[in-house]
């Protein structure tokens, strides 16, 4: 579904990732996973097509993410789900009018019609009844949902979620994680998940990618990624500290 290859992005004269090449097979939950300041993020949003790379492809089916004209890139846009890290709702509209506005935005369907879709959304992620709320007025996991709504609202055939449990107690958290599995089989989705927590990312994956500064250290099942001999791999998951040479200096040398 999803070909990246050597693909090289950068912020100014800061290269930040350097030749990432990987697939994302149909109907998979890939999760990246890494330090923070990795570049997971950045590629996250290479994949939306929200950054231009420096170097390398992002193709997405048939079509070079990269080559695309505006058209398009809009029609593509339609076929894909996004969940950014902070919800990114609205804060002046309710919730039933974030959810709603992809529809409005993208298709001509009645009002009656994007009203019915709305509810149906908030159902299958478990906030019935909150339409007429504002985001304020909900907690951080039904904020998280209420995006997850609004990303689901077009039946999306991809879906990229950026860290949907950042912030959130292990109950809660484990509750998002249930419905990242239940959407991925209802709809069939093909769906990449940027995550911060190794055991959350372990119940959901069907395949792991772990970063480094930029770089793809190691790719596999969760088994696989368990096992693996890769030093950083190791520390990453034994959740190990750098060894001080390899640490920045914080307060310059030492007298």
């Amino acid at each position: 579904m999803i070909q990246v290859e050597n693909l090289k992005a950068a912020y100014g004269d800061t290269e930040v990732l350097h030749g990432v090449t990987l697939e994302v097979k149909r109907g998979e939950i890939l999760v990246i996973m890494g330090q923070s300041g990795c570049g997971k993020t950045t590629f996250l949003r290479h994949l939306m097509g929200l950054q231009k790379p420096i170097g390398g492809t992002v193709t997405i089916g048939e079509m070079d993410l990269t080559q695309m004209t505006q058209d398009q890139y809009v029609e593509f846009c339609r076929s894909v789900g996004v969940l950014f890290q902070s919800g990114a709702l609205l804060q002046s509209l309710s919730v039933g009018e974030n959810v709603a506005f992809p529809l409005r935005e993208h298709t001509c369907l009645a009002e009656p019609v994007i009203q019915i879709m709305v509810r149906m959304k908030l159902d299958q992620v478990e906030l019935r009844g909150v339409e007429e709320k504002l985001p304020s007025e909900l907690s951080g996991g039904m904020r998280k949902r209420a995006a997850l709504a609004r990303a689901l609202v077009m039946d999306p055939r991809i879906l990229l979620l950026d860290e949907p449990t950042t912030g959130l107690d292990p109950i809660i958290a484990a509750g998002i994680d249930e419905l990242v599995l239940s959407v991925r089989d209802a709809y069939r989705a093909t769906m990449v998940v940027v995550a911060h927590d190794t055991d959350s990312g372990m119940r959901i994956a069907d395949r792991m990618a772990i970063f480094r500064d930029g770089s793809l250290v190691e790719v596999g099942t969760p088994d696989q990624i368990r096992s693996s001999e890769k030093p950083y791999v190791r520390q990453f998951l034994e959740r190990r500290p750098e060894e001080p040479e390899d640490r920045p200096a914080l307060f310059g040398a030492g007298r």
